[in-house]
């Protein structure tokens, strides 16, 4: 059996290991790092995330691209983008990910900050009601998927 002792260590080498400016200049963490406002940062970070499989470098690379289809201004764009204005995503591709894709995220995450406060209120409200992480996700899914348009299984 694992101690608690154990994955403290482990978890604190980790993070000396991953929590330096010379690690974050080659990670997507650094996609939402450059933004201050709490919305933009939600954003790019999510959208990064959601991206990142395959290369770093192509990761980075491919997130950059998506905030500046946004105008570098990723929380604005989702609120005030027209349908028409979502056609900028038709050419945009990150392995599997694709501009239909970009455009039903778009449309849900514009969902979620006009209707439920932003992704982090998604996140603690699914917290709060179930206490574990688990039901924070699960929560999150059915808000995220409640839009029509692209269902991925």
């Amino acid at each position: 059996m694992v101690k608690a002792s154990d994955i403290k260590d482990f978890l604190d080498e980790k993070a000396f290991l991953y929590n330096q400016p010379s690690f974050i200049k080659t990670d997507p963490i650094q996609i939402p790092r450059q933004f201050s406002e709490k919305e933009n940062m939600e954003i790019a970070g999510f959208l990064a995330a959601t991206i990142a499989w395959g290369q770093r470098t192509t990761i980075i690379k491919n997130a950059r691209r998506l905030i500046q289809i946004m105008d570098n201004q990723p929380f604005h764009f989702i609120m005030n983008a027209t349908e028409n204005e979502l056609s900028v995503f038709d050419d945009f591709k990150h392995r599997t990910f694709n501009g239909d894709d970009c455009k039903y995220f778009i449309r849900s995450l514009k969902n979620i900050y006009m209707n439920y406060d932003g992704l982090q209120a998604v996140f603690e409200k699914g917290f709060k009601t179930g206490g574990t992480v688990k039901d924070a996700l699960i929560h999150f899914y059915g808000v995220f998927f409640e839009i029509e348009g692209i269902r991925r299984t």
